[in-house]
């Protein structure tokens, strides 16, 4: 229990005090209420009425919500939103995957219910969260000031990290690298001094499942490639919003990548192997380093005991690049674009922020985490601990919580105890290690657009973003030169529009966030 206490005290990002309830219980209503929901995932297209939690906080709160979700038919949420909004006969609430962006669209327009002034009246802990931290606010906002949905708001700092086969190292008397040129010298080992012990040069130095996160490893040289835990995103740099691939130090990077590739040194299928890398290149002790999330990828020390002689993957500090700098570029975005919002057709708007708020009170708050108390978790030396069988029953414990309703896309405040709980501990001790040096940079949160600047950034920016894609995959695969390339491409982009689009953005984020 003292590691968890330990990791609730790092890593939980946001600490708020308590808001006393006036009346001493969560009661909302004195008659039970029915309130419809949209609710569109992609682990459920629709809200289930029977889910444990929706039970529990129908219970506490007097609040029953009736699934009335459009596009069941589809597992595109864009589609089943775009439907909804089309009939024009919206639900009491709309919720689920990436609806910031409609909502944040046509909210001004009056189809969702602002919700600044309805925080401030009636949901004490949402306003408690929001005044401690005034910035997500800020990036929920819509371009007229007003808040119109309630995120998912994940908790915890890191997500991925480096990490290397330390009984390879460990096989050919290494360190673990400390800089970008040591790391150099390591995958070269790896490739050429048979680690695995099987006599063929067959290892793999560097392996993804996403080929984009190999794209990360630019800021071995300085550069960038993303300015969020998304791909592919823009990034702020001294106030002035800019995308990655259209910098200087993103062509070095680039261009050291492809001399890697080039070298054998990543994987020759990165582009194409896909997200069953990691399960394969490990079981076959043919990978040898990745960045990848901390949880899933600690979790091969014990499945794979036994199975591969002396396995030993461990996450690593990031090397210094070039100049010097330590650098993890990924970490825990603050906010999601899921949640959900109050459409107009609303006639419970009062008691449809109560019950919002109730999922930021501890109660509710442990509920939407770890299900119901006594059925999935027990609080334990004032700590919520899941139950032997949720930990140690063979499926994983976020697919359980979805089942029972915890942890699916409501606008509600996550606690990282839930993950803590089934991170292996090698996992614990890098995210300690990560946590203890000075590695993260700061994040772009997003703009919310008028309609002016809508129109210019999806005129240009799709076909844009293409490009960039393009020729990132063809100066990896050796097609094209990005050095000699690099002149002609920067001149392509002004010619598709970038400096039009890197406008609206300057404008949209000077006027959301005051720079």
């Amino acid at each position: 229990m003292r590691k968890m206490k330990l990791a609730s005290a790092i890593l939980m990002t946001t600490a708020i005090a308590p808001v006393a309830h006036a009346d001493g219980h969560l009661q909302i209503v004195d008659e039970p209420l029915e309130l419809t929901i949209h609710m569109h995932w992609p682990r459920a297209q629709g809200y289930n009425e029977e889910y444990a939690v929706e039970l529990a906080a129908r219970e506490m709160t007097g609040i029953h919500l009736i699934d009335a979700t459009s596009g069941k038919n589809t597992t595109d949420h864009n589609e089943a939103i775009n439907l909804l909004l089309a009939t024009g006969d919206l639900p009491d609430i709309v919720g689920g995957h990436r609806i910031k962006d409609p909502v944040n669209q046509y909210g001004p327009e009056g189809a969702f219910v602002p919700l600044n002034d309805l925080i401030e009246e009636h949901a004490p802990h949402i306003k408690a969260f929001f005044d401690a931290r005034p910035d997500i606010a800020q990036a929920i906002s819509s371009w007229d000031g007003n808040m119109y949905y309630i995120p998912y708001l994940p908790d915890g700092k890191f997500g991925r990290a480096y990490f290397i086969r330390q009984d390879w190292l460990d096989t050919l008397g290494l360190e673990q690298p400390q800089d970008v040129n040591e790391l150099y010298d390591v995958l070269v080992a790896f490739r050429d001094n048979d680690p695995n012990g099987n006599g063929l040069k067959d290892e793999i130095p560097i392996f993804q499942r996403q080929w984009e996160e190999l794209i990360r490893y630019v800021t071995l040289w300085d550069g960038r490639s993303s300015g969020s835990d998304t791909y592919h995103d823009f990034m702020v740099v001294d106030g002035q919003l800019q995308h990655p691939y259209a910098t200087e130090g993103y062509r070095d990077g680039m261009a050291h990548l492809a001399k890697w590739y080039a070298e054998g040194l990543i994987d020759p299928e990165i582009f194409t192997r896909g997200s069953s890398s990691r399960d394969y290149l490990l079981s076959e002790n043919l990978g040898g380093m990745t960045h990848d999330w901390f949880a899933s990828t600690s979790g091969y020390n014990a499945s794979l005991e036994g199975t591969v002689e002396g396995f030993n993957f461990v996450p690593y500090l990031p090397p210094a690049s070039i100049s010097g700098v330590r650098m993890e570029e990924h970490r825990r975005i603050p906010f999601k674009p899921d949640g959900w919002a109050i459409s107009h057709t609303n006639e419970n708007v009062v008691e449809t922020i109560k019950y919002f708020d109730f999922f930021f009170t501890e109660e509710g708050r442990l509920l939407s985490n770890f299900g119901v108390e006594g059925d999935t978790w027990n609080m334990v030396d004032g700590e919520p601990v899941f139950t032997d069988e949720v930990l140690n029953g063979g499926i994983a414990v976020n697919t359980q919580m979805y089942e029972v309703g915890a942890q699916i896309q409501r606008g509600y405040w996550q606690d990282y105890r839930y993950e803590w709980q089934w991170t292996a501990e090698a996992a614990r001790e890098g995210i300690e290690l990560y946590d203890a040096n000075d590695l993260l940079i700061d994040q772009f949160l997003g703009v919310a657009f008028n309609e002016d600047e809508q129109r210019v950034y999806d005129r240009n920016w799709t076909q844009i973003q293409t490009y960039m894609l393009e020729r990132q995959q063809a100066w990896i695969l050796g097609t094209g030169d990005i050095e000699s390339d690099w002149d002609d491409y920067v001149a392509q982009l002004d010619r598709m529009g970038y400096n039009d689009v890197i406008e609206v953005m300057q404008a949209a984020y000077t006027r959301q966030y005051g720079n």
